[in-house]
């Protein structure tokens, strides 16, 4: 009698060992996070953050299905001594297990970043605020006590926005203000190669000289083809010892650059070293970051003995050149008859 007793017992030991091992790989290895129809979702964790924010974000934003199961196992594996910040991404195969060693081991994903051209220091540090978790003022602080990356690079505080080259950048989230700095200096390097650098030296120029011309180029011009055909102008001006007379050189020191469709000669007696109506050579800084394709314009020029150009009055963004003073008169005529019959005052 008391045999088949034990074994009943025993089969029902069994039968509640087996539901509670399945219990337990259930909450360890189901997947547990939120399928969303627009793709896979993303957790954000900011430096700093403890484990209940982490919790609060993950139950906000409704990404897991069970957030008590997650919380269990992060705390059997001691997940809340070791959060880390960053962008996380969370795949729907994802299971309480997989999310809580992804986040202690910090493996986030990386973002796309763009850096955009900006014309002014200032305007930085907002722009990386907006993509990354960098903190706006730290990078500021950066640029402005950054003595070892002048003389890293043989910068002044003119050129130092010749070290940034705009384009896209694999970055972490939380990449800091030094990490995000020496990431755009990295890329710098590459971008300057032996060759490029042979190019420079062909035109009697320094890669921040090239860099300044090229800012110049890319004011004056958004279309692809022309940019080696204005950089042949400016080019021919410098070898022959003309002033440049580059027009957005002069809005630059009056922070005009992207509100003014139209120069006067008032502003061309504005009392500045970017005037290069009355200083000859490059101004001492570039007037914008410069794209690839605007460096490589100043690099590979067109061949020619243009001094002049102008942009078309159709609109079309393009410009016509002239080699001499009276062609151009003509072409500049029509484009400020342009300018007058849509009523443009500045």
């Amino acid at each position: 009698m008391k045999r088949p007793l034990l074994l009943v017992g025993l089969l029902v030991l069994l039968l509640l060992l087996g539901a509670g091992s399945y219990a337990v790989w259930r909450v360890l290895y189901r997947p547990n996070v939120t399928v969303f129809a627009e793709g896979p979702a993303y957790l954000y964790i900011r430096t700093g953050t403890g484990f209940s924010a982490v919790l609060d974000s993950l139950q906000k934003q409704q990404l897991l299905l069970e957030p008590a199961t997650f919380e269990w196992t992060a705390r059997q594996h001691d997940y809340p001594a070791h959060v880390k910040a960053g962008r996380y991404r969370l795949d729907p195969e994802l299971s309480n297990l997989d999310l809580v060693n992804m986040l202690a081991q910090g493996r986030q994903d990386t973002v796309q970043f763009e850096l955009k051209p900006f014309h002014y220091l200032d305007q930085l540090p907002p722009q990386v605020s907006r993509q990354l978790e960098t903190d706006p003022f730290k990078l500021q602080l950066r640029l402005g006590n950054n003595a070892d990356l002048l003389a890293r690079f043989r910068l002044d505080t003119c050129t130092i926005r010749t070290l940034f080259i705009p384009g896209q950048y694999r970055l972490l989230w939380n990449t800091s203000a030094p990490a995000f700095l020496d990431t755009v200096a990295a890329t710098y390097r590459r971008f300057w190669t032996a060759e490029r650098r042979a190019r420079a030296d062909s035109l009697k120029m320094t890669p921040v000289q090239v860099s300044v011309l090229a800012s110049i180029v890319q004011r004056e011009t958004a279309q692809p083809t022309d940019k080696p055909l204005i950089a042949a102008v400016y080019l021919n001006r410098l070898r022959n010892g003309q002033p440049l007379q580059a027009d957005p050189t002069l809005l630059w020191p009056l922070h005009g650059l992207g509100t003014r469709k139209r120069v006067l000669n008032v502003d061309k007696k504005v009392d500045s070293p970017y005037n290069t109506y009355r200083h000859k050579g490059l101004p001492p800084g570039p007037i914008t970051t410069p794209l690839p394709s605007s460096l490589n314009a100043v690099l590979r020029p067109a061949h020619n003995k243009n001094l002049f150009f102008c942009a078309r009055p159709d609109g079309s963004g393009f410009s016509d050149f002239a080699e001499t003073y009276a062609q151009h008169k003509r072409n500049a005529r029509r484009y400020q008859h342009r300018l007058d019959s849509l009523g443009v005052k500045r």
